[in-house]
């Protein structure tokens, strides 16, 4: 099992335990665990509405391409360890990661 934490827009964590070998993305893995993500585009990284931070666990995760950097850099509340989560694969390189969903609630 894969093991990681989510906290929400109001500040609670939810512990997560995923199958090994599961071929999901983190937005579709937050989808399904039901929490509020627009997520827009489908995962594509064209409309950053699925933006995360990782509190935990960044430096274990691959580099995000030009076509995630690219719609980071059009949110004004982007950080550094700002991701969008469909760009983030879940596999063991997000064992034991903390990630906070920035993203708007939709309406």
């Amino acid at each position: 099992m894969i093991h990681f934490t989510v906290e929400d827009r109001h500040g609670e964590r939810q512990s997560i335990d995923i199958p090994e070998g599961i071929n999901l993305n983190l937005m579709e893995v937050l989808k399904a665990s039901d929490y509020t993500i627009l997520a827009t585009c489908g995962g594509m990284a064209l409309c950053a509405t699925c933006h995360v931070q990782v509190l935990t666990g960044l430096d274990a995760l691959p580099s995000p391409q030009d076509a995630e950097l690219d719609m980071l850099d059009t949110l004004p509340d982007a950080e550094y360890d700002s991701r969008l989560a469909c760009q983030i694969q879940i596999d063991d390189l997000v064992e034991g990661a903390l990630f906070r969903i920035k993203s708007d609630e939709p309406l």
